[in-house]
C-alpha cells in the first residue's frame, strides 16, 4: 500500500513538471519583461502575474510583494494576493522593523543576506515555528519561499510564494518562480522610482505643483493664472526665540508648529506651498468663474480655526516641551496669483507670486501690530461677514488703496 502510494505521488509530480515545463512560464517572463503594460497600477500587475502563474500550472495560495520606499513616513508598501479576492495594498511605518513580529519574519533574514529564504512548512517542526509560519501553517500552507527583489541599485526588496499543494512546491515549480522574479524586480523598480518622484514632489512641493511638473511643467516661465485663496501665516518673536534656544531646539519648535497648521491646510483642499522660515505659504484654488468662492472660504476658515485651536493645545502642553508660549499670525486674502516656475539657473522654484500675495503678507504683519491672530482682507471676509468684525483701515506699502483689515469675531484680543 505505500509502495503504491509513493508510486501515485512520483507520477503526480513528474506530471506537474512536464505540466510546468510545458507551461507559459517564458510569456510571463516577456510580459514583465515588456513592462507589464496591461496592468495599469501595482496591485494589478501582482493580481495579473498571480493568475497567469497559476493557469500556468503553479498552485499559489498566498503571495506577497514589498518594497521599501523613500519616504519620510513610510518605510514600505506590501501587496497581497490571494485567489478570488483583490489585492490588498498597505504601507508599513519606519518602526515595524524595531517590532518583534519584523525581527522574526523570514524578510528580516533576507533583507540582512539577499539570499532566498525556503521554509517547507509540511516537513518543519511546528514547535519551532515563527508567528508568520504559524499563521500560515494554521490556515494550511505546506510550502514558503521568500525570494529577494533586487533593484538596479542593489537594494534589496521582497517577494514571497506560498501554496498549499500537498507536498510543497515542486522543483520545477520552484524554478518558475526563480525565472520570473528578476523580471518583476525591473516592472517593481520603475512603478517604485514613479511612485518615489510623485512622493518627493508631494513632500517638497506638494500635490498640485508635483502634479504639474510631472506633466512637463519643468521650464522657467512656465506659469499661469489662477484664482486662489492665500494663506500666509508666521510665528511670534522667533527672532528672539532663535537667539535663546540651541538649533535643534529651534527645529523641533518650528516642526511642532508647523504641524499645527498644515494637516488642516491639506484636509481642506489647500495646498502647502513653501516654508519661509517660520512662515508659511499656502493656497485654496477657486474655481475661474467663482462659482465656489463662498464655499472655498468656508473650508479655510474652518482651517484657520482648527490651526489655531492646535496652537493653542500646543501651548496647554508647554510643559513637555519647554519653550515660552507660540503666538502666531494669519491673514487670509481672494484674488488672482501667478502659479509656475520662477528661478535662476539650473535652480526653479514652483511657487505663486502677484499683488494678491504681497498684499497677504501686509495683512499679516498687521495682525501683529493689532494683537489679532486670524485676519482678512475685505476681499475674503465678505464672503462670510457675520463671522468678521472691522480692525482697521490701513495704508499699505505698495498699495495706492487704503485696505481694510478684519478680525474674527470669536477673537480675544490680548
Amino acid at each position: 500500500m505505500l509502495q503504491a502510494r509513493r508510486l501515485r505521488t512520483r507520477r503526480r509530480r513528474i506530471h506537474e513538471n512536464q505540466a510546468m515545463s510545458a507551461s507559459g512560464v517564458q510569456d510571463i517572463a516577456d510580459w514583465l519583461i515588456d513592462g507589464a503594460r496591461s496592468a495599469e497600477r501595482s496591485d494589478i500587475v501582482l493580481g495579473e502575474l498571480c493568475d497567469r502563474l497559476t493557469k500556468a500550472g503553479i498552485a499559489l495560495w498566498r503571495v506577497g510583494v514589498f518594497v521599501r520606499t523613500l519616504h519620510p513616513d513610510v518605510f514600505g508598501r506590501s501587496f497581497i494576493w490571494k485567489p478570488g479576492s483583490e489585492v490588498v495594498t498597505r504601507t508599513a511605518s519606519h518602526d515595524i522593523v524595531d517590532t518583534d513580529m519584523y525581527k522574526t519574519s523570514p524578510f528580516a533574514a533576507l533583507y540582512a543576506t539577499g539570499e532566498a529564504v525556503r521554509i517547507r512548512i509540511v516537513d518543519s517542526d511546528p514547535a519551532t515555528d515563527v508567528p508568520f509560519i504559524r499563521e500560515l501553517r494554521e490556515e494550511g500552507g505546506t510550502d514558503y519561499i521568500a525570494i529577494p527583489l533586487i533593484f538596479t541599485d542593489g537594494s534589496v526588496h521582497a517577494t514571497s510564494w506560498s501554496t498549499r499543494q500537498p507536498g510543497g512546491f515542486t522543483p520545477v515549480q520552484l524554478a518558475g518562480l526563480q525565472a520570473i522574479v528578476p523580471p518583476l524586480a525591473r516592472v517593481a523598480e520603475i512603478r517604485a522610482l514613479q511612485r518615489t518622484a510623485i512622493n518627493l514632489l508631494d513632500t517638497y512641493v506638494g500635490n498640485s505643483a508635483g502634479a504639474r511638473i510631472l506633466a512637463g511643467q519643468i521650464r522657467r516661465g512656465s506659469s499661469e493664472s489662477i484664482h486662489a485663496v492665500i494663506w500666509l501665516s508666521d510665528m511670534r518673536g522667533f527672532t528672539s526665540m532663535s537667539d535663546r534656544l540651541p538649533p535643534e531646539r529651534v527645529v523641533e519648535v518650528l516642526n511642532r508648529y508647523f504641524d499645527c497648521q498644515v494637516p488642516p491646510i491639506l484636509n481642506h483642499g489647500g495646498e502647502v506651498l513653501k516654508f519661509m522660515g517660520d512662515g508659511l505659504l499656502a493656497i485654496f484654488p477657486v474655481a475661474s468663474d467663482n462659482a465656489d468662492v463662498a464655499e472655498v472660504c468656508s473650508r479655510v476658515l474652518t482651517a484657520a480655526r482648527e490651526a489655531r485651536a492646535n496652537v493653542d493645545a500646543l501651548n496647554a502642553a508647554q510643559g513637555a516641551w519647554s519653550t515660552d508660549r507660540l503666538r502666531f499670525g494669519l491673514a487670509l486674502h481672494v484674488g488672482q496669483v501667478l502659479y509656475g516656475n520662477i528661478g535662476g539657473g539650473h535652480r526653479l522654484d514652483f511657487t505663486c507670486i502677484g499683488p494678491a500675495v504681497n498684499l497677504a503678507a501686509r495683512i499679516e504683519k498687521i495682525a501683529g501690530k493689532v494683537g489679532r491672530t486670524v485676519v482678512a482682507s475685505a476681499e475674503f471676509a465678505r464672503q462670510h461677514e457675520a463671522e468678521w468684525e472691522h480692525v482697521g483701515d490701513f495704508s499699505v506699502a505698495g498699495f495706492a488703496a487704503t485696505q481694510t483689515v478684519l478680525g474674527l469675531r470669536d477673537e480675544t484680543t490680548p
